[in-house]
């Protein structure tokens, strides 16, 4: 495997939208999720990497290799990259090992079987070698068609949306199956994907995408805890829009007073962002505390969304285990965790 390196990068599709990519780099054995909402530019830049567009500009790198450049332009049947799309556009007249083996027609069928053998043990499959696409559910097709794409030993793994055509369960289990596959083989990857939570489960790192250009990258604690601005804030996660007042230091909101290292800068008025989970509740105690009144509870399974009602009429979301959820009509005290209020300079 290979690493990947993109930087200055530029490309006009037949639309006139452009993506701007200024350094992408996808380390050896590293899973690189690009996420952003559709139509941000994010299959565009795998399209150019894998070789299947030409930018205007740029370069990009796969191993040594310059692949898109000044030195000129390898096309995609020689960047030697290894491809899973939504649709997994398996042979339907191929068996499974006939798949899994059709990109190594150069080698004699031993040499081939010996490769694709143990792809197929690694992943579950040994047993259905010889069945036929039609008969396998979505999440072994899916295997499948990594299995035909890892085989080749390619310098690199692109993975466009390979998920999304998965019911919400089965997408759960197949994710951490192609995590746990990836990651035992130290293959590179490149994955595209529109879905936050997707992103963080599978993603040594995230490159978040808006309007054809990196907003933030880095881990996805460092996304999720560290937004550079409310589109990172909220495309990661749920988040509270509240009103506050920055005060020597203290933004004063409806939802209690924090101390923020940008409260200084705020000077008065400005808006904070909270995730719902910074919302703690407890029993009330005392006068001069915080308190909302709990309107509805959705239960959903592990976490329960809580919708409050303050004093003032605002009304916000919290979110706790279920096992901790108030009763609808309950009153309850507010206290915040700091840590998930953000405060971004006004535009």
């Amino acid at each position: 495997m290979s690493k990947l390196e993109i930087s200055n990068l530029k490309h006009r599709n037949s639309d006139n939208f452009v993506v701007q990519i200024e350094n992408l780099t996808v380390n050896t054995g590293e899973i690189v999720c690009l996420l952003g909402p559709s139509g941000c530019g994010k299959s565009t830049t795998l399209r150019l990497a894998a070789g299947l567009d030409q930018a205007e500009a740029g370069d990009i790198f796969i191993g040594d290799e310059q692949v898109a450049g000044n030195s000129g332009f390898v096309p995609a049947e020689d960047r030697h990259v290894g491809l899973v799309f939504q649709d997994y556009a398996l042979f339907p007249h191929l068996s499974v090992l006939g798949n899994v083996t059709f990109g190594l027609s150069e080698k004699n069928k031993q040499a081939r079987d010996a490769i694709a053998l143990p792809l197929l043990k690694r992943m579950g499959l040994q047993e259905d070698q010889d069945k036929y696409p039609h008969m396998l559910s979505g999440g072994e097709q899916q295997r499948v068609a990594l299995a035909r794409a890892l085989a080749p030993n390619p310098r690199l793994l692109l993975m466009d949306e390979p998920f999304s055509g998965l019911d919400a369960v089965l997408r759960n289990i197949v994710r951490d199956e192609t995590f746990r596959i990836l990651k035992e083989t130290s293959t590179t990857v490149l994955l595209v994907t529109h879905d936050p939570e997707e992103a963080m489960r599978m993603a040594d790192r995230i490159v978040l995408m808006k309007d054809g250009s990196i907003v933030q990258q880095g881990t996805p604690a460092e996304l999720y805890g560290k937004p550079v601005d409310q589109f990172v804030a909220s495309f990661l996660g749920s988040v509270n829009t509240v009103a506050a007042n920055s005060v020597d230091g203290i933004l004063e909101t409806e939802l209690g007073q924090v101390p923020h290292a940008g409260a200084t800068k705020a000077r008065g008025k400005c808006e904070v962002l909270i995730r719902p989970e910074a919302i703690r509740l407890g029993p009330v105690r005392g006068e001069g505390e915080v308190t909302a009144t709990v309107n509805a509870v959705r239960n959903l399974g592990p976490f329960a969304l809580i919708e409050l009602e303050l004093s003032t009429g605002r009304r916000v979301t919290a979110r706790a285990a279920t096992v901790l959820q108030p009763e609808e009509g309950e009153i309850c005290s507010i206290s915040l965790d700091r840590r998930q209020v953000f405060l971004f300079p006004a535009d």
